[in-house]
């Protein structure tokens, strides 16, 4: 009689000696080339001498310096070396964005003038800096247009005047006249308007601390189309009405040549849904050229900003 429990303690030991067989007959086989284990460990420490070199490279790598903050100063007199605190507003920014004594920013008066500062002092309310550059401020004409885009837009939803606004600073616009046409979502008057246009104002000196303009676009106050038409006379810059109707010319043809270049431009765009059919007339009535910018319908708040695009990528 075979026993189970022997059966399988023979049968495993009969299988743990094939397998020793077989192991002990492969491992001389290998152990046979010559010089294998020594190669593989010298490529094993090759690569981790590589990976240990680079890994040393990045750790020794100075992070990228941050830009330095900027602020606009309204109707503030630059002076080489001055001192002075920064008012409530600006210091409350910088707080915000935690600067530390010694650390460098850069302040601008909105009229294209740009000076180099740095943190003397701070405290829970206050922030004195000192303006450091001793002869000429630093140039700042290079990221303007070299012509003046007004952008006077039909007013679309309250939230998107904001983004507009904002990208068109960034975009290179001299000034922004919002406008009430027949069409328009956001209707203002009164005070409420004024809030809304200083609001406006805020959102561009924004941008322009973001973007590195040293020019403060001049966001004027809410009007009404039919009557900002009347007021503005067709000559001494060039005029174009973003526009879906069939007549209306492409953008690149419409725009003149590089010699009239230095040409101001006032840039009209309608509401969601485009102008009306009197307004359209009337506006070209005021000496606004139709032009379209494709095939798309674009949005009340995107259209001007595809032409604003175009604009400074052309005139770059």
């Amino acid at each position: 009689m075979i026993e189970p429990g022997a059966g399988g303690a023979r049968g495993a030991g009969g299988e743990r000696g094939q397998r020793g067989e077989r192991g002990e007959q492969s491992a001389p086989a290998a152990c046979h080339l010559p010089g294998a284990g020594k190669g593989a460990a010298g490529a094993a420490e090759k690569l981790d001498g590589t990976a240990g070199t680079m890994a040393m490279a990045t750790a020794s790598a100075p992070p990228a310096p941050a830009p330095a903050l900027r602020l606009h100063l309204a109707g503030t007199a630059f002076v080489p070396h001055a001192e002075f605190e920064l008012p409530a507003a600006a210091a409350r920014h910088a707080m915000v964005r935690r600067v530390q004594p010694g650390q460098p920013l850069h302040l601008f008066d909105g009229r294209g003038t740009e000076w180099p500062a740095q943190v003397l002092t701070l405290s829970r309310t206050a922030v004195r800096v000192r303006v450091r550059l001793a002869a000429q401020p630093l140039p700042a004409a290079a990221r303007e247009l070299p012509l003046a885009v007004t952008l006077a837009f039909c007013m679309p939803a309250n939230e998107r005047v904001d983004a507009l606004v904002e990208k068109a600073t960034e975009l290179g616009v001299a000034a922004l006249q919002p406008l009430m046409s027949e069409r328009s979502v956001l209707r203002l008057a009164g005070e409420r308007a004024e809030r809304r246009r200083a609001h406006w104002q805020a959102v561009a000196v924004s941008a322009c601390e973001q973007c590195g303009r040293a020019h403060l676009p001049v966001v004027h106050p809410v009007r009404e189309l039919a009557p900002w038409l009347h007021d503005t006379t067709p000559a001494g810059a060039g005029r174009w009405l973003l526009s879906t109707s069939a007549d209306a010319t492409p953008w690149p043809q419409a725009w003149p040549a590089p010699a009239g270049a230095a040409v101001p431009v006032v840039l009209l765009s309608g509401p969601e849904g485009g102008l009306a059919t009197a307004e359209e007339r009337a506006a070209r009535d005021a000496g606004f050229v139709p032009v379209s910018l494709g095939p798309r319908i674009l949005r009340a708040d995107t259209a001007p900003l595809a032409a604003l695009a175009w604009l400074a990528l052309s005139l770059a």
